[in-house]
């Protein structure tokens, strides 16, 4: 399964926001992989999120394989807005 995911807010899956997304892939079954550019990145690591360049207004294509799938896809992209709204709460425009 794929679905196509935009990063919304304005600080981009920069460290915090990163941590949280892969502690929530971490949590599926399903393999969860994130494409962008031509390049495959592991959603279970920080290390391979940070280096996909995720900045605000980035598109990604999120992969999953395995039971839990769908609602792994449906949860980290539903993630997204949840960081705009914690930025919203801590000031940040």
């Amino acid at each position: 399964m794929q679905q196509e995911v935009t990063i919304l807010n304005k600080l981009g899956l920069h460290a915090r926001p990163a941590s949280e997304f892969v502690r929530c892939a971490q949590t599926f079954r399903a393999e969860v992989r994130i494409l962008r550019n031509n390049e495959v990145f592991s959603a279970r690591s920080i290390l391979d999120v940070l280096s996909a360049n995720l900045d605000c207004g980035a598109t990604m294509i999120l992969e999953a394989d395995g039971a839990d799938a769908e609602t792994a896809l449906r949860k980290l992209s539903e993630m997204m807005h949840e960081f705009v709204r914690q930025e919203q709460e801590e000031g940040i425009t």
